[in-house]
């Protein structure tokens, strides 16, 4: 039995250097020491086909090796694919181009362009191209393997860049004026028990924590709602984790427990507070809850709220100043109990300060409540005058209307 070992390492130590003939010269040669078993045992040392050995030891034989500044035999190599196929690179680009215009006709308009499909669509036109050769065209025709980009943001509002303004300089105000100004909103649900949470985490090799195959919600765990309150000068964060329903009810119950529990005395003296809330979800302007729940918090002190223009709520600061780092805090580990989820929150920092408050909330918060139009008519709300739906003011009601 031949040992191919020393074969593997002295084909490794050289191959780097040598050029095609090179290296079937070599190969032919550790086959020719070797003696019988000779080319299997190199082809399985290097990897080399059989036939290619042969034909080295057919080259060494002849001395083809010796021909100056040849690597193949005159006339050796096969056609590539496009000469031997004259219009295969036009039906190629065609079959992808229709498809990437959006051409009804294409077949691919509504599949899925992938190599193989690729390779049997220009068969049925009489071409012949493997998988692998359709992958080396696409490379020369300036293709590749893309993900979506999220850029388009769909319809753009025309005052959009103005009401950014408004609020950055409500924002800019209200701190020189030493007055709290937040960012608030409802992080994404999250599944409570042992899931897949995405990302990756530091764990011994081969020893993955394991965690259900399906997402099916525990209905003894249920989910929870993380609704967030971001105080914007001092870079701090507070979490209220609801286990019911995400209502602006439950927004402004956040948004009062915060300042019940830390911004009143870290903003002593405070006589109004600024929130900057996007467009949708529970703070939604259009929500009458939100407005009446706001009255009530306001009746203490004016709340001035400033919504941003609706499909913008990525430039809410809460989401990539408190929220996308909660994210990067708990990647790769299953939330698989309040109390877990409460501490891998509430340890969040960065390096720019960030500290994070977390509290659970096991109160119960229903949809469909309604509020009158005689609930509303009883707000105290001023609206600014440039775009009102989303620039409003909500001041103290006097005394006797609160008891009311």
């Amino acid at each position: 039995m031949i040992d191919i070992e020393p074969i593997r390492r002295r084909y490794l130590a050289a191959a780097p250097f040598l050029n095609e003939r090179g290296r079937r010269v070599l190969a032919a040669a550790e086959a020719k020491a070797a003696g019988a078993g000779g080319i299997s045992a190199v082809a399985k040392a290097t990897g080399i086909a059989r036939s290619t050995i042969r034909r080295g030891l057919a080259d060494v034989a002849v001395g083809v090796a010796n021909i100056p500044g040849r690597v193949r035999r005159p006339g050796g190599g096969r056609r590539s694919a496009e000469r031997s196929q004259p219009g295969l690179l036009e039906a190629l680009k065609a079959l992808v181009d229709g498809a990437i215009r959006g051409d009804p006709a294409s077949p691919l308009r509504w599949v899925s362009r992938s190599q193989r499909r690729l390779s049997r669509e220009l068969a049925a036109r009489g071409f012949r191209a493997s998988q692998r050769t359709v992958a080396r065209l696409l490379r020369g025709l300036g293709f590749s393997l893309q993900a979506n980009r999220k850029t388009r943001e769909g319809g753009v509002q025309p005052d959009r860049d103005e009401q950014f303004q408004t609020i950055n300089r409500l924002i800019l105000s209200h701190q020189a004026d030493g007055q709290p100004a937040v960012s608030v909103d409802t992080k994404k649900k999250e599944l409570v028990g042992d899931f897949k949470n995405g990302g990756r985490e530091l764990r011994p090799t081969g020893e993955p924590e394991a965690v259900r195959v399906h997402d099916f919600e525990d209905k003894g765990l249920g989910k929870v709602v993380p609704y967030g309150v971001y105080d914007i000068a001092a870079n701090k964060g507070w979490i209220r984790l609801g286990v019911d329903n995400d209502t602006a009810a439950f927004a402004v119950e956040t948004i009062r427990r915060w300042w019940e529990t830390i911004g009143r005395a870290r903003h002593p003296g405070a006589g109004r507070l600024l929130v900057t809330a996007d467009s949708g979800g529970s703070n939604s302007p259009r929500i009458r809850l939100w407005k009446r729940e706001l009255q009530r918090l306001a009746d203490d002190r004016a709340i001035t709220v400033a919504h941003l223009p609706p499909g913008t709520s990525k430039w809410n600061k809460i989401e990539h100043r408190l929220f996308a780092f909660i994210s990067m805090n708990w990647r790769g580990k299953p939330l698989v109990s309040h109390q877990v989820i409460l501490q891998l929150v509430g340890s969040t920092k960065n390096d720019g300060g960030l500290e994070v408050t977390c509290e659970l909330d096991l109160g119960k918060y229903p949809k469909g409540l309604k509020v009158s139009d005689r609930e509303m008519a009883a707000l105290n709300i001023e609206r600014a005058e440039f775009r009102g739906e989303w620039n409003y003011t909500i001041r103290p009601r006097p005394p006797a209307a609160v008891e009311q």
